[in-house]
C-alpha cells in the first residue's frame, strides 16, 4: 500500500504510532484518552449498509487496502470496539481487531498497543436488546462484553463463554448513555463504534459520538426500497436538532477519500 496523500490534518499527533504506521498514514493520529469515535465506509450515493448482502463493508470498499488500514489503525487505538447484534450477524467469522483486517502489519499493531499500555486486543462490546445472537461466533468465543436488557440477559447469562460478561439494563432497549458510562467504569475509555446506522442514530440522539471516520468509496450502490441504509437510521435530526461536523482530516488513496469529522450538536432549532 502506498502512503496516503494528506489533504487536511489539523488534529496533530498524540498516539504512539510506529514509524511505519506514521509513514503510511502520512503523519500522526490524535485521539483523546476518552473518546467515542465511529468508522464507516460509504458509497458516493450515501449507502453504508446493505441488508441484502452479507458483509456489506467489503462489498462497498472492494476490500481496498487503504480502507482496511484505517480500520486497523482505529481498532489498534481502541480499548473496546462497539458493535450491534446486526453487525455481528452480518459478519460471520470476523474479529474486530487490527490483526484481522490488516494482518500484514501485525507487528506494528502489537508495538503500538504496547506503547499505549493497552491490552493485546480491544474488547468486543456487543449491544443486543434481545440476546438473540450466535454464541458460537468466533469473536464471542474470543471474549466479549454484552450490554443488554434484563430480558436479553436472561437469555444469555447461562450460555455465554466464561471469558464473557453480561450487563443488563432495565427497559426494552439498551440505554446507550448508561451503557457507555458502565463500559468506561470497566476501564474502556477510548471506544471505537463499528455498529450500524441504527445504533449510530441512538448515539447521535444522545449526543454521545465525538468523531466519525468516513471512507468514501468510488462506487455507486443504488437503492430499491428501504434495504440500503445511510449512516444514520432510526432518528430524525434536522430540522429540530442540528449536528454539525468540522472536517478534521482528509486523506486520499487513489480514488478513495478518507475523511474525519469532529461532531458538535447545537441547540434545538
Amino acid at each position: 500500500m502506498e502512503p496516503f496523500q494528506v489533504l487536511v490534518d489539523d488534529r496533530g499527533a498524540t498516539l504512539p504510532l510506529t514509524a511505519e504506521l506514521r509513514r503510511l498514514y502520512g503523519g500522526g493520529l490524535s485521539l483523546p484518552a476518552r473518546a467515542l469515535y465511529a468508522n464507516f465506509v460509504q458509497s458516493i450515493d450515501g449507502v453504508v449498509a446493505m441488508t441484502d448482502v452479507e458483509s456489506s463493508g467489503p462489498v462497498l470498499s472492494g476490500k481496498n487496502p487503504a480502507d482496511r488500514f484505517v480500520m486497523g489503525l482505529l481498532r489498534a487505538s481502541a480499548d473496546a470496539v462497539l458493535v450491534g447484534a446486526g453487525t455481528l450477524r452480518d459478519t460471520p467469522g470476523h474479529h474486530w481487531t487490527a490483526d484481522h483486517v490488516f494482518p500484514e502489519l501485525k507487528p506494528e499493531w502489537t508495538r503500538m498497543r504496547k506503547s499505549l499500555g493497552a491490552a493485546h486486543q480491544p474488547r468486543l462490546a456487543l449491544v443486543t436488546a434481545t440476546g438473540a445472537v450466535d454464541l458460537e461466533h468466533p469473536a464471542i468465543r474470543a471474549g466479549a462484553t454484552f450490554v443488554t436488557t434484563i430480558a436479553g440477559a436472561s437469555r444469555l447469562v447461562d450460555m455465554v463463554p466464561k471469558n464473557c460478561e453480561v450487563k443488563a439494563f432495565a427497559g426494552d432497549t439498551v440505554p446507550m448513555a448508561e451503557a457507555l458510562a458502565w463500559l468506561r467504569e470497566r476501564g474502556y475509555q477510548r471506544i471505537l463504534s463499528e455498529a450500524g446506522p441504527h445504533v449510530t442514530g441512538q448515539l447521535l440522539a444522545g449526543d454521545l459520538l465525538d468523531d466519525v471516520f468516513l471512507t468514501v468509496s468510488p462506487v455507486l450502490a443504488g437503492r430499491i426500497g428501504g434495504g440500503r441504509l445511510g449512516l444514520v437510521e432510526g432518528v430524525e435530526l434536522l430540522p429540530r436538532r442540528r449536528v454539525e461536523a468540522k472536517l478534521a482530516s482528509a486523506r486520499a488513496s487513489a480514488d478513495f477519500l478518507m475523511l474525519r469529522y469532529g461532531l458538535h450538536q447545537v441547540d434545538f432549532v
